[in-house]
C-alpha cells in the first residue's frame, strides 16, 4: 500500500471522527483562552464538564487566543471551520478592538464577515456581547456595546448581551491586572452564557 493511499485513508478516518461528534467551536480572545488561570478553572472547561453530563455528544474546540482582535479571528476562521466542522460557533471577540480604541466600523465589518462565513457553513452562532470601561468616553462605549445587539438583530442570532454581567466592576472577581476575570468569576460567566447556548443545543 502506497504512502499516499495510507495518508488518504487516515485523512478520511479523521474526517469521519470529526463528523461523528457535534463540535462547538469557540472563537475568542483571552476571556475564553483562560488567561491567568489553570485550564480546569476556565469557563470553557466548566462548560465542557456540563456538556459531558447533559449533552455528551458535544465536544468543545477552543480556538481562543489572548490578544486577538476581530481581524485576527477573521483571518484564521476559514481554516478553523474547515478543520473542525462545527455545529455551533461561539463568537467572543471585540474586547481587544475596544480596549485599543480601534475603528468600530472596522470591528463591525469584521464581525459581519465572521458571521457570514459561519452561516455559509450552516453552523449556528452564539454571539457574546462585551462592554468596555467608561473612561473611553460615552459615545465610543455606547457605540461599541450597540454593535453586538445590532448584528444579532440583523442576522437573527442568539446573543448574550454582556458575558461579564455581574463580574465586571467587582474587584473580588477580577485578577490583579484589573481586566481579566479570576477563577471565582468563571462559574458566573458560564451561567451568563448557558441559557442561550442551551437553546441552541436543544434546537431541532
Amino acid at each position: 500500500m502506497s504512502i499516499r493511499l495510507v495518508l488518504l485513508i487516515m485523512g478520511l478516518l479523521l474526517l469521519n471522527a470529526i463528523k461523528a461528534q457535534d463540535n462547538i467551536l469557540i472563537l475568542g480572545d483571552s476571556l475564553s483562552a483562560g488567561y491567568g488561570l489553570k485550564q480546569q478553572q476556565s469557563w470553557v472547561y466548566l462548560l465542557q464538564q456540563r456538556l459531558n453530563q447533559h449533552y455528551p455528544q458535544y465536544q468543545i474546540i477552543n480556538e481562543s487566543t489572548s490578544g486577538n482582535t476581530t481581524a485576527n479571528g477573521l483571518n484564521r476562521l476559514s481554516t478553523v471551520l474547515q478543520q473542525t466542522l462545527p455545529k455551533i460557533v461561539i463568537v467572543e471577540l471585540g474586547a481587544n478592538d475596544g480596549l485599543r480604541g480601534l475603528s468600530l466600523t472596522y470591528m463591525k465589518k469584521n464581525l459581519e464577515k465572521i458571521i457570514k462565513k459561519v452561516q455559509q457553513k450552516k453552523s449556528k452562532i452564539l454571539l457574546l456581547g462585551m462592554r468596555i470601561p467608561p473612561n473611553y468616553g460615552k459615545r465610543y462605549t455606547q457605540a461599541f456595546a450597540a454593535i453586538f445587539s445590532e448584528l444579532a438583530e440583523k442576522y437573527q442570532l442568539l446573543l448574550v448581551p454582556f458575558m461579564l454581567e455581574g463580574v465586571s466592576g467587582n474587584p473580588s472577581l477580577i485578577q490583579l491586572d484589573g481586566l481579566h476575570p479570576n477563577a471565582q468569576a468563571q462559574a458566573l460567566i458560564l451561567e451568563n452564557i448557558w441559557p442561550e447556548l442551551k437553546s441552541l443545543l436543544t434546537e431541532k
